[in-house]
């Protein structure tokens, strides 16, 4: 896909939502559960819902939009996994804003869900959404974005899976492609279009700075915002250069970070973009090296864990999923995203 093309598609997608601002404070509501909101799994501790006996079980999926192919790719995941497991299931779309994802998965807890599953908006916020969901007797299993663990704790709230990407090991595989293309020793001035308010992007930047740093002439000069967006990673990252025109090597931490990055280059510029792969963008000398998620799969994979857990099975705590890399002249498939 080019980019002229991607760039067309997210517009399109974009047109059809209103994005909100994101709300650091949210109200949780009086925490009182309904008459009939669960028994406990005396295995697990797991509350386990009256309507997972339903002889099509209700599930609740909250995701943060639609702007990003990310996004679209777990929707249809959750989707087609929900009708082949046996679950009706509804997807809420919360345009980027806390307290809006908030007021919809209350809405769908009114519904009696037999499970949420939640990709949170932002780590922290999360938290109070986890905590309206526990309050009503429904397990939570999340799924790319983690819950901050100190918000989680002040809210006395719990999860019983989070499923994602392994962050860490994608932001170190980045680095070693990096190492083995410019050598051991380069000098490297790096520059970071990443988001600092949620729990994968700060763990991907920790992986490629760990790995980075085994080149004594590797430095990181620069950190910018992109906000998951292309056209915000774009300003950003035209402002970063702007400021620090030594910078060579750019880690992008998302898709959208990525795609907007290489639209701030221009064919001319000698500045490398590694990171998170861009939806369907194929990989060139400027745009050398990329790892990807595989979101739909990860849609699937969590309905297929409320699926065990309703036949018996303990959902392991956290189930971390590898990432694939490409290099120049691969192009990841529609489905292998940031």
């Amino acid at each position: 896909m080019t980019l002229r093309r991607y760039s067309l598609v997210t517009g399109i997608l974009g047109a059809t939502l209103v994005l909100g601002a994101c709300s650091g404070a949210v109200d949780t509501g009086t925490g009182d559960a309904p008459d009939d909101a669960a028994a406990t799994d005396a295995e697990g501790g797991i509350p386990r819902p009256e309507s997972c006996d339903d002889e099509t079980p209700y599930l609740a999926v909250a995701l943060p939009n639609l702007t990003n192919p990310y996004y679209v790719a777990m929707q249809q995941g959750f989707e087609d996994a929900g009708e082949a497991n046996g679950f009706e299931v509804e997807v809420q779309i919360a345009d980027d804003d806390d307290a809006n994802q908030l007021a919809q998965v209350q809405s769908m807890l009114q519904k009696d869900p037999c499970a949420l599953a939640l990709n949170a908006v932002k780590s922290e916020p999360g938290a109070a959404i986890v905590k309206a969901a526990n309050d009503a007797g429904v397990p939570v299993f999340t799924v790319n974005v983690g819950i901050d663990p100190e918000a989680l704790e002040n809210q006395d709230a719990s999860i019983v899976q989070y499923l994602g990407a392994d962050n860490v090991a994608g932001g170190r595989q980045t680095a070693e492609q990096v190492l083995a293309d410019f050598g051991a020793d380069a000098p490297l001035k790096i520059g970071f279009v990443t988001e600092p308010d949620e729990t994968p992007t700060l763990a991907r930047d920790q992986g490629f700075e760990d790995a980075i740093a085994a080149n004594p002439n590797a430095e990181v000069v620069a950190k910018v915002d992109g906000n998951v967006k292309p056209d915000d990673s774009l300003r950003a990252t035209s402002e970063m250069l702007s400021g620090n025109p030594d910078i060579n090597v750019i880690f992008a931490s998302t898709g959208p970070a990525a795609f907007g990055a290489i639209q701030a280059l221009g064919s001319s510029s000698t500045v490398k973009v590694y990171g998170f792969c861009a939806a369907e963008v194929t990989l060139t000398d400027q745009y050398p090296g990329c790892v990807a998620q595989e979101p739909e799969a990860y849609g699937t994979q969590v309905v297929e864990q409320i699926r065990g857990w309703l036949d018996g099975d303990t959902p392991e705590e956290e189930i971390l999923q590898p990432l694939k890399t490409f290099v120049s002249g691969d192009t990841p498939g529609p489905g292998e995203v940031g």
